[in-house]
């Protein structure tokens, strides 16, 4: 009976993907992903601004790029910056409102360039001719995800995690302020009461620093789509979360089926340490 069900059955087909990246070192994972990808017969194109850090062109990959109106060593300052500023060991309220700016100031950047993509005829024209299967992305700046609900098409996200929470509340999971440490809290998932005040107060501040980061993008989707759309309604389209995490240095929690965890992808270059 199964004889001929089997004989029905071919390899699964190779797609053609959209690529829409984040710069910086999320690029750098993304890459080695996309680079079998490749080996597996998909078609891959990569769309990245002509600022791009490091963002490059390769032969597993179409690579295109589009114009904004900022140069690359503007991007480079911001984002040396903010990674000093996040690394300092500056008091908790240091170091928010050194963080609160540094978003406010990436998150102005990122936008330039997501609306110079969106509003480009030519590089829209392309997209919606080219019947991509998928649209990869980092949502961090979800650029990638309003290009995706424009086009109707579904959305493959690859992310560590995102500030606020943001991917546990648009996917559904539940996130207790009570139970799960806010990050630069300190805290471990054993809290007395004290520590689980702090904990929720830290999590309505988060709110603050990301209505701040994102209202931005908020406005350019809202405009783009022609609807009204939080991130949060925006994040919630996609098909698959790949999270390059795993609860060997995160601490447990409810997730969702959509979320796959491949944590073990940040090992695939391993160096030896030296003496």
């Amino acid at each position: 009976v199964l004889l001929p069900f089997l004989c029905c059955l071919s390899p699964a087909a190779a797609g053609k993907l959209l690529v829409i990246p984040m710069e910086g070192s999320h690029w750098l994972s993304m890459k080695e992903v996309l680079a079998e990808l490749s080996k597996r017969g998909h078609e891959i194109v990569v769309l990245a601004p002509e600022s791009k850090m490091l963002i490059d062109s390769s032969g597993t990959y179409e690579f295109k790029m589009y114009p904004v109106p900022f140069q690359k060593e503007e991007m480079e300052e911001l984002v040396h910056s903010f990674a000093a500023r996040t690394f300092s060991e500056e008091t908790f309220l240091v170091r928010f409102f050194q963080t609160w700016d540094s978003f406010q100031k990436t998150s102005d950047m990122f936008q330039v360039s997501c609306s110079s993509l969106l509003y480009n005829e030519e590089m829209m024209k392309y997209i919606e001719e080219s019947k991509f299967d998928a649209v990869f992305t980092d949502p961090m700046t979800p650029c990638g995800q309003i290009v995706a609900l424009r086009f109707s098409i579904p959305s493959v996200f690859f992310l560590r995690g995102m500030p606020c929470a943001l991917d546990i509340h648009a996917a559904q999971s539940p996130d207790p302020p009570s139970y799960v440490p806010r990050i630069f809290s300190l805290n471990t998932d054993h809290m007395n009461f004290p520590q689980r005040v702090k904990n929720f107060l830290m999590g309505i501040s988060e709110s603050f620093i990301c209505n701040s980061f994102f209202s931005s993008f908020e406005r350019l989707a809202s405009d783009f789509l022609q609807k009204p759309v939080t991130i949060s309604q925006l994040l919630s389209h996609g098909s698959i979360w790949l999270k390059r995490l795993d609860f060997a240095f995160d601490y447990p929690r409810p997730v969702m089926p959509s979320m796959v965890f491949i944590g073990g992808i940040n090992c695939a270059r391993k160096k030896t340490l030296s003496q």
